[in-house]
């Protein structure tokens, strides 16, 4: 076997541990971490010196690259000297030629191709062999570490990134909103999105407002508030006396009725206001995240929305929260209200008092929640004025036109959502 062949052998080897290394590279970067973590859990040991390498990643990328270039530069060599036998002095130019496209095909796009798009497999084939490269060329990285250090230094750059809670949460949106397009995961996409905005999300936005709450007259009869008692949906009821700002107390039905039956003298007999337990308010600004957790603390699910000026809002209940992560609960007893009604044109005739999160949530919208909680209200909050029937607006990519207005509110508007197109 002469020379010549040897270098060709030579080259080929070099070339495939070039391939090697530049696969491994970018299969270990782009990682799904998560994956990796859920498979050390289930006893992969492979993950786990995968999730090992993940840990020192400034240490692996070093090694990877030293290990790359190494390979590289000793098969360029080997080229050029067999070239420069065989050609002379042109062997060189015909050596950087032909090196330079075998690297690039061979040794980095075809392997790192193949690695984006199946990273998790290839990083689990090469984390054993990875890891010994890693320990082997451990002394030359530690030294390019203390050099890339020292130049960091010099400039006055961070070498570490600090990892802050934003930046987690952020990643977290990312995550999520990859699969943005993939009908099978609709479901837990919009749970899991749901989750991480209860932090910005405050109860204002999701409690049920004081003109469609259900509130009874300390003052009346007895008889008269078990009857609407009975008659309304819920289980936990506000009782207001004088004025229906001041509530005096929340009345539950099972202690309602556990006193109708324990009486002996007559349903007039009772005295409600005592059986109602204390009213909680909480301020308006307070956020879901926050009001679950006192729901959790105090154990109870039901609490009264005051403004700053102490004025009753609303109401929000621990359904409330929940139905802002897994969609709306309806049981035997919830009222059916017609809020939105799909057209064969693609709009949508929505209720004014659609809440707009609701929309985004079904429909995967992007309309904007912070300056107004229904559609109505995001309407007037952008036309700066109340608008009449049959006037059309366009903003955030929507278009939107009044369909019917009671005095000053809007009570019905057909809303068109950008095409595809758009």
């Amino acid at each position: 076997m002469n020379e010549a062949t040897l270098s060709l052998i030579a080259i080929v080897v070099l070339q495939a541990m070039s391939a090697f290394f530049a696969g491994s590279e970018t299969a270990l970067t782009a990682v799904s971490r998560p994956v990796m973590h859920q498979l050390e859990q289930d006893g992969s040991r492979r993950a786990s010196l995968v999730n090992r390498l993940l840990a020192t990643r400034d240490r692996l990328i070093g090694a990877l690259l030293l290990g790359n270039s190494m390979v590289n530069i000793l098969a360029s060599s080997l080229a050029t000297g067999a070239l420069v036998g065989m050609f002379g002095d042109a062997g060189i130019a015909y050596a950087t030629a032909g090196m330079t496209v075998i690297i690039v095909l061979f040794g980095e796009v075809l392997p790192k191709t193949y690695a984006i798009y199946h990273a998790n497999r290839v990083a689990l084939l090469v984390a054993a062999p990875v890891t010994a490269a890693v320990l082997i060329l451990t002394p030359l990285v530690r030294a390019v570490e203390v050099i890339v250090r020292l130049v960091f230094r010099i400039f006055g750059a961070s070498y570490a990134a600090t990892v802050t809670l934003e930046t987690s949460m952020m990643e977290l949106r990312g995550a999520i909103e990859v699969h943005a397009g993939e009908e099978e995961v609709k479901e837990e996409r919009r749970m899991l999105r749901s989750i991480l905005e209860l932090a910005d999300v405050e109860v204002a936005q999701v409690m049920t407002h004081r003109r469609n709450a259900t509130t009874i007259d300390a003052g009346l009869p007895p008889t008269a508030i078990l009857d609407q008692v009975v008659n309304s949906p819920y289980t936990r009821i506000p009782l207001w006396k004088d004025d229906p700002d001041n509530v005096v107390g929340i009345v539950h039905a099972k202690d309602l009725l556990r006193a109708v039956r324990g009486t002996e003298g007559g349903i007039d007999r009772i005295d409600v206001a005592a059986l109602a337990s204390p009213p909680w308010f909480i301020p308006d600004s307070t956020t879901l995240q926050e009001q679950l957790q006192a729901f959790r603390q105090r154990r109870e699910h039901f609490a009264l929305v005051v403004d700053e000026y102490g004025s009753l809002l609303g109401i929000v209940t621990l359904e409330d929260i929940l139905e802002e992560i897994v969609g709306d609960i309806a049981d035997e007893h919830d009222v059916a209200v017609a809020g939105v009604r799909p057209q064969s044109d693609g709009s949508f005739i929505v209720d004014g008092s659609v809440p707009i999160r609701d929309l985004n949530r079904e429909f995967e919208w992007r309309l904007p929640d912070d300056e107004a909680a229904t559609i109505a209200g995001l309407v007037l909050h952008e036309a700066r004025r109340i608008p009449d029937v049959g006037q059309v607006f366009r903003f955030h990519g929507f278009r939107f036109e009044i369909g019917r207005r009671q005095r000053n509110q809007i009570t019905s508007l057909r809303v068109t959502p950008p095409g595809p197109e758009d």
